[in-house]
């Protein structure tokens, strides 16, 4: 089982980071072209929104499934955090990932309060823009390649 989540994380995972690409840099440039934001810039952010969730899902369910989580009863908590292979997988990533998360479902949540097309871009540009950053810093590289 473990083995199967971990391959739907490992591949739902370039899906996400190409649409947050996309959707950051849709609203950096939307916001600095001055452009109107239209249904698809809409669907762009909603989608994002949506993939991004199911990640974290799928990604609870790895999380729980993991050999790493594992390390919490025969390490420790010392010997997680030590360990710094065990604290990427067992509290870095995670806890880094939800709140790329909560960034996203934030900005999403604001921008469409917002009335006008320039705010609406601005709202998703920083939000998304910081979520883009903190999924970039966490990623675990060396298991990508």
């Amino acid at each position: 089982m473990y083995e199967t989540i971990q391959f739907i994380h490992s591949y739902w995972a370039y899906l996400v980071l190409l649409i947050l690409l996309i959707a950051a840099f849709n609203a950096i440039i939307g916001y600095a072209a001055d452009r109107e934001y239209g249904a698809m810039n809409f669907r762009i952010a909603l989608f994002t929104l949506i993939v991004s969730h199911i990640q974290l899902l799928i990604g609870i369910a790895l999380y729980f499934t993991s050999p790493y989580f594992k390390a919490w009863s025969t390490e420790g908590v010392g010997g997680v955090m030590g360990d710094s292979v065990l604290r990427l997988y067992n509290v870095e990533h995670p806890l880094m990932m939800i709140i790329a998360v909560t960034l996203i479902t934030i900005g999403y949540s604001k921008h469409k309060k917002k009335l006008t097309s320039r705010p609406k871009f601005k709202i998703l540009a920083i939000f998304y823009g910081f979520a883009l950053v903190v999924v970039l810093t966490r990623i675990p590289w060396n298991a990508w390649f």
